[in-house]
């Protein structure tokens, strides 16, 4: 089933040149894009009215590239041209990583605005996720990736920095309230939504997310004190209550993802 949710509020044009580049790239490398969805800040819910469209894809190429003993890159870049910033992943890399505990894949699963996909694989790779995603390897991501954003806006300022340390901050408030999960939603919105927060800090959240959305992307505000102290909590009890320094089997991992591998390359139709 052929899926599709690009909101009305993103521009058509844009929208329709991240359609025409990935036509492109499907024919120009001969692979197929079962999932193309938007990654950047208006996927994460707080645009700012100069934001890039940034379009990241999973692919699969043809069986010819995966038995040949001839390696070849496993991303696909295209140069940026204006707001618009299209790149993809091979579903072998987009695998290893989240194995690794990468949490970008994951992520992707699950934007809201996906450009294009086939519905089926993106439900059977969420299950695969579920089942090999370490929560506390994708913890340490957010935990890692947040600090140095919030290191960043302590140095040089900067609003775009504090919602970049705010929803890795949110993401691992989610983990701690759903201990049973290793799959976060990637919606800022979604994540308040789902976790219980003061509602002093939603309103304080609430009034940043709209003065974001009227400031440009280089645009400069202190946040309240409640969020900051917020995602510095979060970083600090994240730091203890997430361990994915040990030593772990992977074996049951590789195996689930060689299998969804082998079953989505041997089942792949590239253009010819």
């Amino acid at each position: 089933m052929t899926l599709r949710t690009v909101p009305d509020s993103m521009d058509p044009a844009v929208v329709a040149a991240v359609d025409a580049e990935l036509d492109r790239v499907a024919a120009q490398h001969r692979v197929a894009i079962p999932l193309a969805i938007e990654s950047g800040s208006r996927a994460w819910g707080f645009p700012s009215p100069d934001s890039d469209y940034d379009c990241r894809f999973v692919y699969v190429a043809g069986l010819e590239t995966y038995l040949s003993p001839w390696r070849t890159r496993d991303v696909i870049e295209t140069p940026l041209v204006g707001l618009l910033d299209v790149n993809g992943w091979d579903l072998a890399k987009a695998l290893r990583l989240l194995v690794a505990g990468n949490a970008v894949l994951v992520e992707w699963l699950m934007s809201p605005i996906v450009y294009r996909g086939d519905e089926d694989f993106r439900t059977r790779l969420r299950e695969v996720a579920t089942r090999v995603a370490d929560r506390d390897r994708i913890a340490r991501h957010y935990l890692h990736l947040g600090a140095r954003q919030w290191a960043l806006f302590e140095r040089n300022g900067g609003i775009k920095k504090v919602f970049y340390s705010l929803r890795p901050a949110m993401a691992l408030r989610w983990l701690r309230e759903h201990p049973a999960a290793a799959v976060a939603p990637m919606h800022l919105p979604t994540l308040m939504e789902q976790c219980d927060l003061p509602t002093d800090l939603v309103t304080a959240i609430a009034e940043l997310t709209d003065l974001k959305s009227r400031t440009r992307e280089m645009g400069s505000a202190a946040p309240p004190a409640l969020i900051a102290a917020f995602i510095t909590d979060e970083f600090t009890r994240a730091a203890t209550a997430f361990d994915s320094r040990g030593p772990r089997d992977l074996s049951t991992a590789r195996a689930i993802t060689g299998e969804f591998f082998r079953t989505e390359a041997l089942g792949a139709t590239t253009p010819g």
